[in-house]
């Protein structure tokens, strides 16, 4: 019996509200051609994009930097680069995400909640043991020294905003690919590999949920060969099911902070998007750099010859090409719920590991980074409050 059918049953959460214009989209999917569905999604995008502008603004968003590190081109710019490295580097980052819960008690409106989300913050050392990972590794003719460059670590940068880790209350990202969770939020058995093997494991974020959609929980009891290499299904057997949210189709999590679901990259792939006060953003591990999003805009050679010449919008981050129609759709999608950048000719669509300029990568520098994003104020709990310029 494998280990994704030990999987804890979770059913799908009533916290959040959803949003509505996908639905008759996603619902007849299956019924349309390609062409018509993608058609299909963008005649709904401007809906859902006013539909998460309407909710209001984000309170705070700070970003987190955590390690840059070697992948394949093949899978960063599928198809596309004309560069002969057979990697690229990334950098990976996360996003500290805060809103005001208004709730209210009978006729009365009770104080605004601050809310915590991490979106991306992984445990990059466990990221590090999936099949794929400890396969691709020895490949590489860079020595080993080299490769990664480790920035801070998820703690570290919630010290320096003077949050607490116990006001973290949610946690989630794009897919579950190369995730291990269980040193972020505990688990209900010991955990002999992560050195306690005599006691369930205390997490990071004792008060913390995990937002994931419903189709990528489920996928992990019984996931399709060309994904399997890149999970640890094993690892999510024994998270606390009470600290798991699952969300199915579009979420709005809280004002100006939604999930949106864009299946492709893997069956269950979410993108979050956000109204701040400089526009709306949308991230996710879908592309791996701005151009990824506008390749005839980029002086990386090839990308701007392959979208010319195969009429193609998008260059897939594809290292799971099973889906990969699916794949161009959601990034089409994803660029169209977001506002353009005022400093380049590319949409604000913010990558979860950001391709980076590399020596070793010649070549293969990208044209516009990022980096992170900034807006209003993030609140250090009970600590401190820290404007965010």
């Amino acid at each position: 019996m494998g280990a994704g059918s030990t999987l804890p049953e979770v059913a799908v959460t009533e916290r959040f509200a959803s949003i509505g214009p996908m639905d008759e989209v996603r619902a007849t999917a299956g019924d349309r051609p390609g062409g018509a569905r993608l058609a299909a999604l963008l005649e709904a995008a401007p809906d859902l994009r006013q539909a998460v502008i309407d909710s209001g603004e984000v309170a705070g968003v700070a970003t987190g930097e955590l390690v840059t590190y070697p992948y394949p081109t093949v899978f960063a710019l599928w198809r596309a680069a004309l560069s002969p490295a057979p990697v690229v580097w990334l950098t990976a980052r996360f996003l500290v995400v805060q809103w005001d819960e208004v709730a209210r008690r009978g006729r009365r409106t009770a104080a605004p909640r601050r809310r915590t989300l991490l979106w991306g913050a992984v445990d990059q050392d466990r990221a590090a043991t999936t099949p794929a990972a400890l396969r691709l590794g020895p490949r590489t003719l860079v020595p080993d020294r080299l490769l990664t460059t480790r920035h801070g670590t998820v703690l570290g940068h919630l010290r320096a905003l003077g949050i607490d880790a116990g006001d973290v209350d949610f946690v989630a990202v794009d897919h579950l690919q190369a995730q291990d969770l269980r040193r972020m939020l505990g688990t209900t058995r010991p955990a002999p590999d992560l050195g306690v093997p005599d006691a369930p494991l205390p997490g990071w974020f004792p008060n913390a949920t995990l937002v994931t959609s419903h189709r990528e929980w489920e996928s992990l009891r019984q996931l399709h060969p060309l994904q399997a290499p890149w999970y640890q299904p094993e690892t999510f057997r024994d998270l606390d099911p009470d600290r798991v949210a699952l969300v199915d189709g579009d979420a709005q999590l809280g004002p100006g902070v939604a999930l949106i679901a864009t299946p492709g990259h893997t069956a269950g792939t979410m993108s979050l998007v956000l109204n701040t006060t400089e526009g709306v953003w949308v991230s996710s591990g879908n592309g791996v750099a701005a151009e990824s999003y506008a390749p005839r805009a980029s002086r990386i050679a090839g990308l701007r010859r392959h979208a010319v010449e195969w009429g193609h919008d998008v260059v897939l981050n594809a290292n799971t090409p099973e889906r990969v129609g699916d794949h161009y759709d959601a990034m089409v999608l994803e660029r169209s719920l977001a506002d353009p950048s005022p400093e380049a000719p590319f949409p604000r669509c913010f990558p979860l590991g950001e391709l980076t300029a590399s020596r070793f990568a010649p070549g293969l520098s990208p044209t516009h980074v990022h980096g992170h994003i900034t807006s209003g104020t993030i609140r250090g709990g009970s600590v401190r409050t820290i404007a965010v310029a």
